[in-house]
């Protein structure tokens, strides 16, 4: 990102455009003669601005002061300089400077903005085809609103279309990416459905779908669960919005969206955040709730609906903040919580207590986890005093055990924020996205290495992680998803709406 003033963003293209003095002379038009001989109408004209010129360097013999000719200015060959990059820790933006995006560096980037700031949202599945590279690009969402009353907060399904590649003002006019509109940069189009919710969504997960299989059929369910700030945990059926969106005319099914499929009501009036579904088949689903209370309850589906285990798991002594499913293992889940541990469960385990952890993980709350699907030994979390931690697994503490509190094999602290949300990339091993309440979304690659020989010490740079890919700014942002379907896209939602980009970073 490169930082300018105010001022200099209320020009057009960067240069004011000037204005002709009310004062100039103009030519007068000649007035058309009755008849007259045939001659060059502007031969006289020309001669006469020699003898100006004549007279004019007469004049400058005679001493009489005139304006100096000067020769003409030829346009530099020179590069222009590069901008001024912001570096969050370094720089500092001035009363009157603000942050404007380098758009060299993005493939695609696109805002939108919303009535009621959404905390939490989930990209949802579609039948739009698998590792998606052409513009322009389609995404589903569901999200929730903190509006300014509870009753006038929803779930909202949304759709947004003609994200157009974003287009380069450069002198790349000869490339070979000039095909139909992969260069346009045109406004995104966004269509949603919204059911009524009761009470600030603090949290929204759907329910995972396999890669391999399409979208149910607008018969069967499509779940979404919203963790309420009333304390409950409502799981709908967002199948018929999708539908009412993608098919014109459909008539929808208002009594199966507009009402949730099930409540949970086993959190009391306490709320909370940390929510996840398991990795299942349509026909056995297992959704996991924390709330402030340091209580987590499962649920899981039967032939009749569903059913909420009574027995809570409780070894946190805190707020749970967030909750993750292992991706190879059915019965595994981690947590974390503000009281500063990650701890590792098993549903099959009596007395409903974690059988590992670390502790304690962070100097502050731990706000996030994620468990990397493609190595699944491997999970990356985020504290309150902006930290970033990757751990492996095989080297936490047992229950019952004296081993000594492993050591992350990476840890960050480029943020200067809590960290506010995180997610391993869907494919790539090594690649993980965060978000921070400093503003920035961040993008990290694991596998780089620092090159000593390429560090400069005198440079502003010298402080910054060589994992780190990748820095976007928005303001209060909550959280990130990438989105699995389209390679290298992310979706993030801020204070003023949502970000959806990829960078050729990634």
């Amino acid at each position: 990102m490169s930082k300018r003033s105010v001022t200099e963003v209320s020009t057009v293209d960067g240069q004011a455009f000037s204005k002709v003095l009310g004062t100039g002379v103009r030519r007068e038009v000649p007035t058309e003669d009755e008849m007259g001989e045939f001659e060059d109408a502007w031969e006289d004209e020309i001669e006469e601005d020699e003898d100006v010129i004549d007279a004019e360097a007469g004049s400058q013999e005679d001493g009489m002061d005139i304006d100096e000719v000067m020769p003409a200015i030829e346009e530099s060959e020179q590069p222009s300089a590069p901008p001024d990059v912001f570096i969050p820790g370094t720089h500092t933006l001035g009363e009157d400077e603000i942050l404007e995006p380098d758009e060299s560096v993005y493939l695609m980037r696109h805002s939108t903005g919303v009535d009621w700031p959404c905390l939490s949202f989930d990209v949802l599945r579609d039948n739009l085809g698998e590792e998606r590279q052409r513009f322009p690009h389609t995404v589903w969402i569901v999200t929730g609103t903190q509006a300014d009353v509870a009753k006038n907060n929803q779930i909202l399904v949304c759709k947004m279309s003609a994200l157009h590649k974003t287009q380069k003002f450069g002198n790349d006019s000869d490339s070979d990416d000039d095909e139909e509109d992969d260069s346009l940069d045109e406004d995104p189009i966004i269509e949603y459905r919204s059911v009524p919710h009761l009470g600030g969504v603090n949290r929204v997960r759907a329910q995972p779908l396999p890669a391999s299989e399409p979208l149910p059929p607008p018969t069967q369910p499509y779940h979404v669960a919203s963790w309420a700030e009333t304390g409950k945990v409502h799981i709908w059926d967002v199948r018929p919005l999708i539908e009412s969106l993608e098919t014109p005319g459909y008539s929808l099914d208002k009594p199966r969206s507009s009402k949730p499929v099930f409540t949970i009501d086993a959190h009391g009036r306490a709320e909370g955040f940390a929510m996840d579904w398991a990795s299942s088949s349509a026909s056995s689903i297992r959704l996991l709730t924390g709330d402030i209370n340091s209580k987590i309850f499962l649920t899981t589906s039967t032939v009749s609906g569903f059913n909420v285990l009574s027995q809570p798991f409780s070894s946190h002594t805190s707020s749970i903040e967030d909750i993750q499913w292992s991706p190879v293992e059915s019965t595994v889940f981690g947590s974390c919580s503000a009281d500063r541990t990650v701890q590792i469960w098993d549903v099959r385990s009596k007395g409903r207590k974690s059988v590992a952890g670390i502790d304690p993980a962070h100097e502050s709350d731990v706000n996030v986890i994620s468990w990397n699907k493609s190595t699944s030994y491997l999970l990356v979390s985020g504290g309150d005093e902006g930290a970033i931690k990757v751990w492996d697994l095989r080297n936490v503490q047992k229950k019952g055990t004296s081993s000594p509190t492993p050591t992350p094999i990476a840890s960050f602290r480029w943020h200067k924020g809590p960290i506010t949300s995180l997610e391993w990339h869907p494919s790539d091993a090594s690649t993980f996205a965060a978000s921070s309440a400093d503003n920035i979304v961040s993008l990290w690659d694991l596998a780089v290495e620092q090159d000593d020989d390429e560090m400069s010490e005198t440079s502003d740079t010298k402080d910054i992680p060589p994992q780190l890919l990748f820095n976007h700014h928005q303001k209060d942002v909550k959280e990130i998803h990438w989105h699995s379907q389209i390679p290298g896209a992310v979706i993030s939602t801020g204070a003023d709406g949502f970000d959806v980009f990829s960078t050729i970073a990634t």
